[in-house]
């Protein structure tokens, strides 16, 4: 059953393939693609119900014996992130049926919507540092075609700063990687694991691991999140949506692993400077979240301001917020693609992005306002909704740790999330500002709506059945706590 773990990138590998020789046939992209995304799906709950039945699964490639040759590995932290990849991205997919528009599916939007797939769940499943990076550069080489596809001004301007801070991290990351394998002679994550305890972490461990917290900061976003509100504006929203919901998250769990794996044995150094970043940005994503009427910009500081409650997670690194943190990681991948939709289906039917010059949405779109409305409550962890539980095992364990400022500080960006969105809301669907007068006429969004109503109907099972979500989590939070689960699932042979 290990031979599941390579389906989750073979799947889309092989579709991405094929879509490249179909490429002017959109109706047949359409269908390889949706076939595609629909297997993974599958693919991605067997993965889960195994680990769930029979714990880590790894897969050693080649047959090599570990720590050598590559090595993919899937933990319930893992699986559920993979799932919960192949979900969304099938969401976003359908929405984009039916708002890419023709001349972008026709010049390879299908091919690079997959390899981006492929990237991100490699980045999740993998079991070596080197491998991490390879899957990295797949996911954002996949993301830079996505990201300028269309040819727009803005996009253009957009992609240059992108690809430039993207380049820079990789640097840093080859760099990182180098000094490491210098440093210990190996980048299977169970063995570096055992190396750096053998050795110690002080010194140039500790410099290595700064490093690479600058590198997966720079991906998530954490902290050093100046590239992330003008360029996730520029792509079409479904595009916005997966980079939303996807890319960041993979930094993020880069460093969840890394730094409950590797880097965990001087957390005085490691995980303060990771908890005084996350305030850092939880505090100036506030800022930007309420300082502008755009869409584009109101959303993507929302995401910077989860960048940084899910990183406060992961520093207080004791098992409850370990737990919530994984809980709210798979709540808000889902919650951000949904806001995203929906947000773009806003933007549609008012003719602008400027909040200033909306009002009276909701007489015309009700559906659109109320389910904008609930994915907020879901956002700031209204119960029964999906963010509550991960949200309050988080702000649970940040208390329980003594960490009383980081974790007020977490309490009040959940304020600020519900300002800037209850803003939106009354603003757009409820407020007298003067539509442009080319949308007088009500805009056809009964299509993308359904698109998201996936997502939407996720987010209420997830907070109802809570409980069962929450036993995946735990047993994910034992792995990031414990890691001689790790080391032992990897190394055992």
């Amino acid at each position: 059953m290990n031979n599941l773990l390579v389906f989750p990138l073979i799947i889309p590998l092989l579709t991405a393939v094929a879509l490249i020789f179909a490429h002017s046939r959109v109706m047949l992209q359409r269908w390889i693609n949706a076939t595609g995304a629909v297997l993974n799906i599958l693919a991605a709950v067997l993965i889960v119900r195994e680990v769930r039945l029979n714990g880590i699964q790894t897969l050693h490639m080649g047959g090599w014996a570990p720590p050598y040759g590559i090595v993919f590995t899937a933990d319930m932290l893992a699986a559920l992130l993979v799932l919960t990849t192949t979900v969304l991205s099938t969401a976003c997919l359908f929405y984009a049926f039916g708002s890419i528009g023709r001349e972008r599916e026709r010049h390879y939007f299908h091919p690079f919507f997959q390899f981006l797939i492929v990237g991100v769940n490699g980045s999740f499943l993998t079991g070596d540092l080197f491998n991490l990076f390879v899957c990295f550069e797949v996911m954002l080489i996949a993301s830079y075609a996505l990201i300028v596809l269309g040819g727009t001004k803005r996009q253009l301007r957009e992609t240059l700063k992108y690809i430039l801070v993207n380049i820079v991290s990789s640097s840093f990351f080859v760099a990182a990687i180098a000094y490491l394998y210098g440093v210990t002679g190996t980048l299977n994550m169970a063995h570096l694991s055992l190396r750096i305890a053998e050795v110690g972490q002080g010194g140039i461990i500790n410099v290595i691991a700064v490093l690479f917290l600058i590198v997966f900061a720079l991906k998530a976003g954490l902290f050093l999140f100046f590239w992330l509100p003008g360029s996730y504006s520029a792509p079409p929203t479904a595009v916005k949506a997966l980079f939303g919901a996807l890319l960041t998250k993979v930094g993020i769990y880069a460093i969840a692993r890394t730094f409950s794996l590797i880097f965990y044995h001087q957390p005085e150094l490691t995980h303060s400077l990771i908890g005084w970043m996350a305030v850092a940005t939880m505090i100036l994503g506030g800022i930007g979240a309420v300082a502008y009427s755009d869409i584009h910009r109101i959303i993507n500081y929302n995401v910077v301001i989860g960048i940084g409650f899910i990183s406060f997670g992961i520093a207080t690194a004791n098992k409850t917020s370990m737990d919530g943190v994984v809980f709210y990681l798979i709540h808000d991948m889902i919650a951000k693609a949904l806001l995203f939709l929906l947000g773009g289906m806003l933007i549609k039917a008012a003719g602008t992005s400027d909040l200033r010059q909306m009002g009276g949405l909701i007489r015309r779109y009700p559906l659109l306002g109320w389910m904008f409305f609930i994915v907020t409550l879901a956002i700031i962890g209204v119960p029964p909704l999906s963010g509550f539980t991960g949200k309050l095992l988080i702000v649970q364990g940040g208390f329980a740790s003594g960490h009383y400022l980081w974790t007020g500080i977490a309490l009040a960006s959940s304020l600020i999330v519900l300002y800037s969105l209850m803003r939106v809301f009354i603003g757009a669907f409820y407020g007298g500002g003067e539509q442009p007068a080319a949308i007088q006429e009500p805009v056809r969004i009964k299509g993308l709506l359904s698109s998201a109503a996936a997502l939407f109907a996720l987010i209420l099972v997830i907070g109802i059945g809570s409980e069962w979500v929450y036993s995946l989590a735990s047993q994910a939070g034992d792995v990031l706590t414990n890691p001689a689960i790790y080391i032992d699932a990897v190394l055992k042979e």
